[in-house]
């Protein structure tokens, strides 16, 4: 058991330098998203509280503006071209809906021409938009994204 535990920390760590030194410089906009917190408020529809984000000044500052980000695609209709999809900061096994991270680490993406699916990280950029209103979407969402070639 032992064993096993210490091979499952030796990957996740492993996982954890591959991503942090292939996401270098779009890194710092995924670390300016997570300056986030949240405050619970009722909501009539659900009628129950949800968790509302509250943006910090830094995340308000590049809102409305064109961000880079390094990140995987999460699929939401088969593994194909995208125009639309999630990005998270994180792969899959790892990511908001599958692993431990939190909602920041993800953003609704809408492309200029399909994105081809793929399990490696790539680079996107697009014009970001926050969203503290609408709980049936996610917080970021990033429009006219186009992919950047490295």
């Amino acid at each position: 058991m032992k064993k096993l535990f210490t091979f499952l920390l030796f990957g996740f760590l492993l996982n954890v330098a591959v991503f942090a030194q292939d996401a270098e410089a779009p890194a710092s906009a995924w670390q300016t998203l997570g300056k986030i917190t949240f405050k619970k408020q009722y909501d009539d529809l659900l009628g129950f509280k949800i968790d509302i984000p509250v943006f910090s000044d830094d995340v308000r500052a590049i809102d409305g503006q064109e961000i880079t980000l390094r990140g995987y695609i999460v699929p939401t209709q088969g593994y194909k071209s995208h125009n639309e999809f999630v990005f998270s900061a994180f792969p899959y096994n790892m990511c908001f809906f599958c692993g431990g991270a939190g909602p920041e680490t993800v953003i609704e993406v809408a492309t200029v021409e399909a994105i081809e699916y793929t399990a490696d990280p790539i680079v996107i950029k697009g014009k970001l938009a926050l969203n503290d209103e609408d709980p049936n979407r996610l917080m970021y969402a990033l429009s006219g994204a186009v992919l950047v070639e490295e």
